[in-house]
C-alpha cells in the first residue's frame, strides 16, 4: 500500500512536470534562440519533487512573465542612472572587476572540473533553482549533454573525461566507426565506379554521400588523436582519471541529489546545477536586491546568469556578445551575476535601477545596464572597491599615485556628463520628430 501511494505520488509529480514544461514553452518566447532540447533545463527538478516545489516554479514563470498592461524592457521610458552606464573609457568597467580579483588572488574554474572543486571546497554557495524572492530565468541554458571535458585555455581544446572503463568503451566504439565508415566509403565508390548509365544528379548524389563519410572519418579521428594525447602519458592519464574522480565525488552527493555521469540527460542537469552557483559576498547582495524587488512588485527576481568557468564563457560567446574572452571574465569569479529586465515595467526597472546606484554609490558593487534586456551586477568582496592602481594596472597603462585620485573623480564625473549629454539628445531629437510633424500637419 505504501508502495502504491509512492507510486501515485511520482507519477502526479511527473505530470505536473510536463504541465508545467508546457507553460514555460509557451511562456518564454524571449528564449527562443536555445535549441528545443535547451528547454528542459530550465526545470532543474527531479521526478519526485514536490508539488509545492513545482507549482512555486510555475507561479514564478508566470509572474515574471505577466502581462503588465504597459512597455516593458527597452519599450518601456526610463531615465537610466549615471551609474549604470559606462565610463568615458569603456575599458574600465572590466578592468575595475579584473582588479577584485588581482587584489584578492582566488580561484577561479576553467571548466567544470575547477568548478567541482570550489563547490566542494565550499568557495562556492549552489542556489536554488526557485524561491519566494528570485528564479533562476535560464541559467545555463547552454548547457550540453556531451560529456564533461578538460578545458585547455591557451588552445581551446576539450578532452572528454571519461573513467577507465569508459575509456576502453570509448576507444572500443571509434574502432567500430572506423570501420564501419570505411566499408560504407568502399561500397558507394564501387556503386559510382560501377555506375556509368547514372544521371548526372545521381552520381552527384553519390559523390556527395562519399563526401559526407570521408568527413565524419576525419572527425572521429581528430577524436581519437585527442584521446590519445590525453590519455597516451601515464602521468597525463592519471590527471585526467584524476578529474573524472572530482566529478564523480560530487555527483554521488550534490546538494542532497546524485547524478549519472553515464546518462547524457543527468550530465547537462549536474551542469546546470553547477552553474547555479555564487560566492556568499554575491549572493549576498543579489538577496538583498531581489528581498527588495519581490516586497515592492510581488515578483520574484529572474536571474539568467551566474559563475561560468572559462569553458562555459567561450562556448557562450560565440552566441552571446556580451560574454567577453579576457583573460578572467567577470562571471568567472563568481562574483557576478546578471539581473534580466526583459519583462519589467518603468517602474520596475526604475526600482532596481536605483537600489543598484545606491549599492554603486556605497562602493558595494560595479553595474552596467547591458543592451540585451540585462543588468550586470558585481559586487566586491569586502564591499570595497579595489585599489586604484590595480585598477590602472589593468587598464594596461600606469600612472602617478598623486594622479590616482583625480582621475577616478574625472572618471565618475564624467559618466555623469555624459549620461546628462545622452538625455539632452534624445531630448533634441524628440523636440525636431515633433517640429516635423507640425509642419506636415501644417
Amino acid at each position: 500500500m505504501i508502495e502504491e501511494r509512492t507510486t501515485r505520488r511520482e507519477t502526479l509529480a511527473i505530470v505536473l512536470i510536463a504541465v508545467t514544461v508546457a507553460v514555460i514553452l509557451m511562456a518564454l518566447p524571449g528564449l527562443k534562440r536555445r535549441t528545443r532540447s535547451g528547454f528542459a533545463i530550465l526545470i532543474p527538478l527531479s521526478a519526485t519533487a514536490e508539488a509545492a516545489e513545482i507549482n512555486l516554479w510555475k507561479q514564478s514563470v508566470l509572474k515574471v512573465k505577466e502581462d503588465r498592461g504597459e512597455p516593458t524592457g527597452k519599450q518601456a521610458k526610463i531615465t537610466v542612472p549615471p551609474q549604470l552606464g559606462h565610463y568615458s573609457d569603456t575599458r574600465r568597467f572590466l578592468a575595475i572587476q579584473v582588479a577584485e580579483w588581482k587584489e584578492h588572488q582566488f580561484e577561479t574554474p576553467t571548466d567544470f572540473v575547477g568548478l567541482a572543486r570550489l563547490i566542494r571546497k565550499g568557495e562556492l554557495v549552489s542556489l536554488k533553482p526557485v524561491t519566494e524572492d528570485y528564479i533562476l530565468f535560464g541559467v545555463g541554458g547552454n548547457a550540453e549533454k556531451d560529456p564533461f571535458t578538460h578545458y585547455e585555455k591557451s588552445s581551446g581544446k576539450r578532452l572528454s573525461l571519461y573513467s577507465a572503463s569508459e575509456l576502453r568503451v570509448e576507444y572500443a566504439r571509434l574502432a567500430d566507426s572506423f570501420k564501419n565508415l570505411e566499408d560504407e566509403i568502399d561500397s558507394l565508390r564501387q556503386e559510382l565506379k560501377e555506375g556509368g548509365k547514372l544521371k548526372r544528379s545521381e552520381r552527384l548524389k553519390l559523390q556527395a554521400q562519399i563526401t559526407q563519410k570521408e568527413k565524419a572519418v576525419k572527425a572521429e579521428r581528430e577524436r581519437k588523436e585527442l584521446l590519445d594525447a590525453g590519455y597516451g602519458d601515464a602521468e597525463r592519464e592519471r590527471q585526467i582519471l584524476g578529474d573524472y574522480e572530482t566529478l564523480e565525488n560530487l555527483a554521488k552527493d550534490f546538494s542532497g541529489r546524485t547524478f549519472d555521469l553515464t546518462d547524457p540527460n543527468s550530465r547537462r542537469e549536474m551542469k546546470v546545477r553547477m552553474l547555479s552557483a555564487l560566492r556568499p559576498e554575491a549572493l549576498k547582495v543579489m538577496e538583498e536586491i531581489a528581498y527588495s524587488y519581490r516586497q515592492k512588485f510581488d515578483r520574484p527576481l529572474p536571474l539568467s546568469s551566474l559563475i561560468r568557468p572559462d569553458e562555459y564563457q567561450h562556448e557562450l560567446s560565440k552566441v552571446n556578445p556580451n560574454a567577453t574572452l579576457i583573460a578572467t571574465p567577470p562571471h568567472s569569479t563568481g562574483l557576478a551575476f546578471d539581473v534580466y529586465n526583459r519583462y519589467m515595467t518603468a517602474e520596475e526597472q526604475s526600482h532596481v535601477m536605483t537600489h543598484l546606484a545606491r549599492l554603486e554609490d556605497e562602493g558595494r558593487i560595479e553595474v552596467l545596464r547591458e543592451n540585451r534586456d540585462h543588468y550586470h551586477v558585481f559586487a566586491f568582496i569586502d564591499g570595497v572597491r579595489p585599489d586604484e592602481a590595480l585598477i590602472i594596472e589593468s587598464l594596461g597603462r600606469t600612472a602617478p599615485v598623486k594622479s590616482l585620485k583625480s582621475e577616478v573623480e574625472s572618471e565618475r564625473v564624467s559618466r555623469k556628463e555624459e549620461k546628462s549629454s545622452e538625455r539632452k539628445g534624445d531630448q533634441k531629437k524628440r523636440a525636431k520628430k515633433e517640429n516635423t510633424l507640425r509642419h506636415k500637419r501644417r
